[in-house]
């Protein structure tokens, strides 16, 4: 009987211990609980805190039972009730070796306090699993987000390196994602844009930086223009950790900017051209017209001097031509052209231009290739693009030009900024050193050129240019160093029938005539230079020096067979004169001279009894030009009597 007391005792004591355990481990969990404020959204904890309190009472009631005999009750009694809850020695034992865990497991909150202290191990599961969904449905929306997104994202290290890419910026400089990762956002960058990239990546605060713009090299060896807005990263304890850079392909607003720009060089020289134009061609009129008149009185040493001043003036009439038309503000006459044959027309000009040295091909496809140009400056053109490709083989080559009828879809004519449709390309192509990217980039550009000072002006692709936008079309450079430089030329094609181009002549004496002219001229030089040439040719004129004095010349003789006014003159101009006269004489037929009509005159289409005469003009070109208008006025007349 000693020997059962004995581990009655133990047992009492044990499930004493357990008791203890039991209340201090659901005490403390209940305590996290409630001062994280989890007892109501924490099932978990809180069920955790009621198992354990439950089986602290378990094994008080064993103590209670335990002590039953010590404190009055009867020794059979407390045998009985011990025999009837099963405590036998195999019960004490477990007893034991549950205290000694609880025991064990109270210890272990010195190392694991969160255990019995906090509630973060009794943590709802499916809390966490909703915030793990939550999260990741946050990163995946930003993927999205960094991913689709119109500019590119760039993580990058404290080095300038790569951390990494979306595919948008991959696809600006050419290269897949993959391979962008540790690259130096350095190498990517345009040399001469580095050192500002150096001290933007420098200078790159929290708060961001202003944007600026640099030159990407792609991977084919083009410059992509972006602009680049970085805002600086932090670690994770706060230190500086690279920068994020949010990068904006401007590489189309760059090229529109240019193409502004190249339109307000163009209006700003067209407008100083203009206004010398007016004044500098009448010169050329009074030198280039004595000179003729006096090549007819002179001894064959004279002809060769006076020949040399008209060629000056020719050259030089030339020169003040291009200013004109690549400013737009010379005065275009298009008509039906057949290009082909046009091409075909210039090859003997051409091969005088080029030297021995250089091979002319000349070659048409089989479609027709018909456009509305003025084929003189088309023909100017051709001229230009010859000397420049002459000019880019000074070892000899080989120059070619073709003329075809091609078809520009939707994605073609977008890329030229040319309208769908059909069109006649005139490709020129040269076998000389060809251009860098940043020359071709800037070839139309007016007074640019790479020639030796003397040997260029600048001005002829510049005329090119504004002949063939002028004209609706499109001229597209296309040249590598030492490949060669091609020029393509897309003008609008058209189905009507091509007129009957006129030929060159050789120079001819004045031609005749008896009729009286109004001429009506504010140059005091032109205006006698011109009134000798129609006297000489057996024409009566009256004279008038402005638009008022001309209305009272021409009130005072009923007679007047034919108008010839300039243009650009003070108060009347040409136009108004010849309106108010044309009102007083219906059926007058008019000739308008100018070299720049400042949008004066809105009549620019030749007509039986309205013509137009470039000046600088020749004695025998003006004294040409009045005879056909005054016979194509007789056979309108003539048709309707």
């Amino acid at each position: 009987m000693d020997h059962v007391d004995h581990w009655w005792q133990l047992t009492a004591l044990a499930n004493a211990v357990v008791l203890a355990a039991y209340l201090a481990i659901s005490y403390a969990i209940a305590r996290g609980l409630w001062q994280s404020r989890q007892w109501r959204n924490n099932p978990l904890g809180l069920a955790t805190a009621s198992i354990f309190f439950s089986c602290a009472v378990h094994h008080g009631s064993h103590v209670v039972h335990l002590m039953l005999p010590y404190i009055g009750w009867d020794m059979h009694a407390g045998t009985a009730m011990r025999m009837a809850f099963g405590m036998d020695f195999h019960a004490a034992a477990w007893d034991s070796v549950t205290a000694a865990l609880a025991v064990w497991y109270w210890t272990l909150r010195s190392r694991f306090p969160a255990l019995v202290r906090g509630a973060a191990l009794f943590e709802d599961l499916r809390l966490r699993q909703a915030a793990e969904a939550t999260l990741r449905a946050s990163e995946q929306r930003y993927r999205e987000i960094v991913e689709t997104t119109s500019e590119g994202v760039v993580l990058l290290d404290g080095d300038g390196r790569i951390g990494y890419a979306n595919d948008r910026f991959a696809g600006m400089v050419g290269r897949a994602p993959a391979e962008l990762p540790g690259t130096s956002v350095l190498d990517l960058v345009a040399a001469t844009d580095r050192p500002a990239t150096v001290a933007a990546l420098a200078e790159v605060t929290g708060s961001g930086a202003t944007p600026f713009e640099v030159g990407l090299h792609t991977r084919d060896g083009r410059v992509v223009w972006v602009r680049i807005a970085l805002t600086a990263r932090a670690g994770d304890a706060g230190e500086p950790a690279g920068a994020l850079a949010m990068v904006t392909d401007v590489t189309e607003q760059k090229s529109i900017e240019a193409q502004l720009r190249q339109v307000q060089k163009l209006d700003a020289v067209g407008q100083l051209a203009g206004g010398l134009a007016h004044d500098f061609n009448n010169l050329l009129t009074v030198i280039d017209g004595y000179a003729a008149l006096l090549i007819a009185q002179a001894d064959a040493a004279a002809k060769d001097d006076l020949t040399m001043i008209r060629d000056a003036a020719a050259r030089a009439s030339g020169l003040t031509r291009q200013l004109l038309t690549f400013s737009r503000a010379q005065t275009a006459r298009q008509r039906v052209v057949d290009v082909a044959g046009l091409v075909g027309s210039v090859e003997v000009l051409l091969r005088r231009l080029i030297r021995e040295d250089i091979g002319l091909l000349v070659s048409a496809g089989p479609a027709p290739s018909v456009a509305r140009v003025d084929p003189g400056q088309l023909e100017q053109v051709l001229v230009n693009l010859a000397i420049n490709a002459r000019d880019a083989m000074p070892n000899g080559g080989t120059l070619t030009l073709h003329t075809d009828r091609v078809v520009l879809d939707g994605r073609r004519a977008d890329e030229l900024t040319a309208q769908p449709g059909d069109h006649v390309l005139i490709t020129v192509t040269d076998t000389g050193c060809g251009m860098t990217a940043d020359v071709a980039a800037r070839a139309f550009e007016p007074f640019f050129t790479t020639k030796e000072q003397g040997k260029g002006t600048g001005l002829g692709l510049s005329t090119v240019y504004g002949i063939v936008t002028r004209a609706g079309g499109v001229v597209r450079v296309d040249s590598r160093p030492g490949a060669g430089t091609t020029f393509e030329i897309y003008l609008p094609a058209t189905d009507e029938a091509p007129t009957d181009l006129p030929h060159g002549l050789e120079p001819q004496p004045l031609t005749a005539g008896t009729e009286t002219v109004l001429l009506v001229e504010d140059d005091p030089a032109v205006r006698q230079l011109t009134e000798r040439i129609l006297t000489t040719a057996g024409y009566r004129v009256l004279v008038g020096v402005d638009g008022e004095h001309a209305l009272a010349v021409a009130s005072a003789h009923a007679d007047i067979d034919l108008l010839v006014t300039d243009v650009v003159m003070p108060g009347m101009n040409g136009q108004q004169l010849a309106d108010r006269l044309t009102h007083m004489r219906p059926g007058l037929p008019v000739i308008f001279t100018s070299a720049y009509t400042r949008g004066a005159l809105t009549h620019t289409e030749e007509k039986a009894s309205v013509a137009f005469l470039d000046k600088p003009y020749t004695a025998a070109a003006l004294t040409q030009k009045i005879r056909s208008v005054l016979d194509a006025a007789v056979d309108v007349d003539t048709i309707n009597v």
